[in-house]
């Protein structure tokens, strides 16, 4: 298929996929919302149901790689089903249990069908959109969990009030199901002739440009949700901001993080490296003078929404960059690139609460932040120097669409 040049719509099955992502970021966040009557109705404290945050993040974190290395042979229109079959059953199997253990085990079993369905879905919609197009695609494909935090964490939550914590649940379930048949109807049948290999997925991870890529996702997205974590605290104890009206800051920064990947998206496949340095500088910048300027009040409500848009203008050409590394053997690749940015927010996040009980206070998970972000330059230099932005043809196998996307020549940035 022809990567559609930069003024053009992308293909309409990124889009399909982009809503199956809105689905996995809406079931990730909306149980933050609903922590008190999960806890109250199956007899724990909430603390104790948090776990159920916790655990869905370490299985993302182990399960997006391992589940690109079990699905590895199996067609990918047919895995983005069967992941978005298992999640739906997740939902059902919470929404129908009594036991806070059945409830933790469903929800490990999300978050597997998660990682599936974002490491086979950011191929599948990278190989859609071409070589030209990667770092749209996958901004599309993040916008979709940007949505789940603006609108769909929101609207479960509400939702939750009214009808009870099991209410997002069924909703979910439905709406995935109908998802698994969309999929199966619009996603293009599997084009490889030859059999993926295990061992070239694996070979892959002796670039070192790999890693740094993912090093820099780590970092980023750790400094942005480290600050973020403890948002509300800073926006009510230090700024001032009423408590009432700490949701339409937050709808902002939704809408700020949405504005970054749509414009890193198209930046980034022109020019990737030129975006992700101003990316990680201004995010750097941003988070710094959080730190000093939120006592005030409309200083806080600004920098906020700009976190969104400077933080996460560089996430779709991290992937896109990550991808063309991985040449023809992208899957593993693709599932720790959804790995990194949980590793980061589970690492970011321990450190600024931590912070926040020093003697900085509300600024000390600002500042965290700021330190973290402006580590991501570390290794985008090291890419710069190491001219990684010029990536070598691999030679692809006849006929294989994935090859020749991914494996597309990269083009000079400045």
């Amino acid at each position: 298929m022809s990567s559609p040049p930069g003024g053009r719509r992308l293909p309409f099955v990124v889009l399909v996929l982009s809503a199956g992502t809105f689905l996995m970021g809406t079931t990730e966040f909306v149980i933050a919302g609903l922590l008190p009557e999960i806890a109250g109705d199956l007899g724990v404290s909430v603390s104790h149901a948090g776990l159920l945050i916790t655990v869905f993040a370490v299985g993302m974190v182990v399960g997006a790689p391992a589940m690109a290395i079990a699905t590895l042979r199996l067609p990918r229109r047919s895995t983005l089903v069967l992941a978005l079959v298992v999640f739906s059953l997740g939902h059902l199997a919470a929404a129908l249990s009594s036991s806070f253990a059945l409830v933790l085990a469903a929800r490990v079993v999300t978050a597997l069908a998660t990682g599936t369905f974002w490491c086979v879905g950011a191929v599948v919609a990278t190989t859609a959109a071409g070589p030209a197009a990667t770092s749209r695609a996958l901004g599309m494909l993040m916008g979709g969990l940007t949505v789940a935090t603006v609108a769909g964490v929101p609207l479960g939550s509400w939702l939750g009030q009214l009808s009870g914590w099991r209410g997002p649940l069924w909703v979910l379930a439905a709406l995935s199901a109908v998802a698994a048949a969309v999929v199966g109807r619009f996603i293009p049948a599997d084009e490889r002739r030859e059999a993926p290999c295990v061992r070239a997925e694996f070979a892959v991870l002796r670039d070192v440009r790999v890693w740094l890529t993912l090093s820099a996702m780590t970092l980023l997205m750790g400094g942005v949700l480290a600050t973020y974590s403890y948002i509300s605290p800073l926006l009510t104890e230090r700024a001032g901001v009423p408590a009432e009206a700490v949701p339409m800051v937050l709808t902002g920064y939704g809408l700020g993080a949405l504005l970054g990947t749509t414009v890193g998206g198209r930046l980034g496949d022109r020019r990737p490296l030129a975006t992700l340095i101003t990316s990680a500088a201004t995010t750097t910048l941003v988070l710094l003078l959080l730190t000093l300027l939120s006592p005030s009040p409309v200083a806080a409500v600004i920098l906020v929404t700009l976190m969104g848009t400077t933080g996460f203008a560089a996430t779709p050409v991290l992937g896109a960059l990550a991808l063309r590394f991985s040449g023809s053997a992208p899957n593993l690749v693709s599932g720790l690139s959804g790995s990194a940015p949980n590793v980061g927010i589970a690492i970011g996040s321990w450190t600024a609460g931590i912070a926040l009980t020093s003697p900085l206070r509300q600024a000390g998970p600002p500042l965290v932040g700021t330190v973290a972000a402006a580590l991501t330059l570390v290794p985008l230099t090291a890419l710069a120097l190491m001219h990684a932005t010029r990536a070598e043809t691999p030679q692809p196998q006849p006929g294989t669409a994935t090859d020749q996307a991914v494996g597309a020549r990269a083009q000079d940035v400045g």
